[in-house]
């Protein structure tokens, strides 16, 4: 199979087909590919190997369809349908493999990722000698494998790697002896994080590598039912979309991240659940129901569905966007982040705690760094020379300004908050737009970085504990200080003054 992927040409919803078992359930299997398919922009076909009787606490019992059966699934689709990525899971044995082989060596899908299920949770091994050799033999067809810890161990035939650059050495060694790409995942090997790295011993990887890392903090949830098939579907789909795998890797590990971080609120069945595939869905980022910033978060409903539905937005998520209105919101975020950084450290200065002061200092000092950075290498020496500051941009920092010089710590907080979660929360479904192409990616990819995942959680987490320490009346003042600030945020994107959107309440 070919490494690279420069042989595909990008889709926007590319057609991915997974040819896997069933969770009648709908964490794993062909349910949660069709959904991770669907949440990373794809249009999910599935063709059943098996019909797996199984719920959160285990499998029951299987039954495998006739290998004629299969042929004539896989037949009907691509005799139909161009496939752009094929995602292959459970196969059971021999005979589903060597049908599966011989439809790949047909029809030859420019993208085919490969989820080797070998070794069940509980260690026990799912195929027999002869179903593993032929699987070894099908590994050779894909572009990509992403065995868990266990399986990596039988596809090298060697004992489990213990940490992790056992895992990747012996990733190494199955890239160069089955000539593929390996994804060898960490999330087996325990500790605080959860690391994967892409792995090709010929090179093939962006600019020549042998070994892209990308780390990813692990999520403390028992919910993690379906999560090898979901993340594999998801690396076909944005492989088909973007033409680069480690841009693909990338975009699937933040989204299963968002995932597997809203599973527990999913609360299907009483084993190991699902993840939330359908997470960006969803109203986002909602704390519990009893927190403070959640009930806020309700609250402006109607300012998230007015800024999803302003031209800037929807014209932005899709590029066609014109450049100078871009260049023009960027000159004035440029002003609005020098401001807005005056407020975050008055929130360091008025901080009760060591560890909240250095975190609203660093965000201060990230508004003047990163941040800036990407304006001042998108616009140039133009930043310096711009036009007049908008009448929504001295809006919004006068408001900002004015709580940090005279209000409570709470209600300052409650008012840097929205610059944090509703830039989160827009740029992680933006995200779902961006292409290798997307004329201002580099913007989706700042505020849909993991890392301002975090300091959103962090202020959330702040913002909930003032609210906590805080009389009624304050609390009372950090809604509405939350809610003018999701309204100047509106107004901000669609470069108005407040006072001249009508149907943008500031009260």
């Amino acid at each position: 199979m070919s490494r690279g992927l420069g042989h595909v040409t990008p889709r926007a919803v590319p057609r991915v087909l997974s040819i896997a078992g069933t969770d009648p359930t709908g964490g794993a299997g062909v349910q949660a590919d069709l959904k991770s398919i669907g949440a990373a922009g794809g249009y999910g076909m599935a063709v059943v190997t098996a019909l797996v009787a199984q719920n959160t606490h285990g499998v029951r019992s299987v039954h495998t369809p006739p290998a004629e059966f299969l042929r004539e699934q896989l037949d009907a689709v691509s005799d139909d349908v161009v496939v752009d990525a094929v995602k292959i899971g459970m196969l059971g044995g021999v005979a589903a493999i060597r049908e599966v082989a011989s439809w790949l060596e047909r029809v030859a899908p420019p993208i085919v990722v490969l989820d080797p299920v070998m070794v069940a949770t509980s260690g026990d091994r799912l195929l027999d000698a002869a179903a593993e050799h032929e699987l070894r033999e099908l590994v050779r067809r894909a572009d990509v494998v992403t065995p868990n810890v266990p399986e990596l161990a039988v596809l090298a035939d060697e004992p489990a790697a213990r940490d992790r650059e056992a895992l990747v050495a012996q990733a190494h060694r199955v890239s160069a002896a089955l000539d593929v790409v390996v994804l060898a995942k960490g999330g087996h090997l325990g500790g605080p994080d959860s690391p994967d790295a892409l792995v090709d011993a010929s090179g093939g990887l962006r600019g020549g590598a042998t070994r892209v890392d990308l780390p990813a903090r692990r999520v403390e949830t028992r919910n993690t039912h379906g999560t090898g098939c979901s993340l594999s579907s998801a690396l076909a789909t944005h492989a088909a979309r973007s033409g680069d795998w480690v841009d693909a890797l990338t975009r699937s590990k933040e989204w299963l991240l968002l995932a597997l971080e809203a599973a527990d609120d999913l609360e299907v069945g009483g084993g190991a659940g699902p993840m939330d595939h359908l997470v960006a869905l969803r109203p986002r980022g909602e704390a519990p129901s009893s927190s403070a910033t959640a009930t806020w978060w309700a609250d402006v409903a109607d300012l998230r569905l007015r800024l999803d539905e302003l031209e800037f937005v929807r014209r932005m998520s899709d590029g066609s966007l014109d450049r100078g209105v871009f260049e023009h919101y960027l000159a004035q975020d440029a002003v609005y982040l020098e401001r807005y950084a005056r407020a975050l450290s008055r929130a360091s200065a008025l901080a009760p705690t060591p560890d909240e002061q250095a975190f609203w200092a660093t965000s201060a000092a990230a508004c003047l760094g990163v941040e800036r950075e990407l304006h001042r290498e998108r616009l140039g020496g133009e930043l310096d020379t711009m036009p007049l500051v908008h009448e929504a941009t001295t809006a919004y920092t006068d408001h900002l300004l004015a709580i940090a010089g005279g209000a409570s710590y709470g209600e300052l907080v409650a008012a840097v908050l929205p610059c944090f979660w509703l830039y989160r929360d827009l740029g992680e479904r933006l995200l779902a737009a961006r292409t290798a192409e997307h004329p201002y990616g580099e913007w989706l990819d700042t505020y849909a970085d993991p890392g301002f995942a975090d300091s959103t959680a962090r202020a959330r987490a702040i913002a909930d504990r003032a609210a906590e320490r805080a009389p009624e009346h304050e609390r009372a003042a950090m809604a509405r200080a939350f809610r003018v600030s999701c309204a100047h945020e509106v107004a901000f994107f669609d470069m108005r003054p407040p006072a001249a959107a009508a149907d943008v309440d500031l009260a």
